[in-house]
């Protein structure tokens, strides 16, 4: 397995458990209406975002490269 292949892992498993992560505070918030829940949905929504974006930016340079 190349470095790109195990790269490509790592954000797509960082990813799944993000959303996992936001999805147990948002359900956290539902239940007892902490502010920290929801800020931690808010933050782990965003960081979703951000990893799925880095990994389109990741996927689109390597392909440029010739990999």
């Amino acid at each position: 397995m190349s470095l790109k292949h195990i790269h490509v892992v790592f954000i797509t498993a960082a990813t799944a458990l993000t959303v996992v992560f936001g999805a147990w505070c948002w359900a956290q918030w539902k239940a007892t209406g902490g502010m920290g829940m929801l800020l931690g949905a808010g933050g782990s929504a965003a960081t979703a975002v951000g990893l799925l974006v880095y990994g389109r930016w990741f996927l689109v340079k390597m392909r440029g490269m010739g990999e």
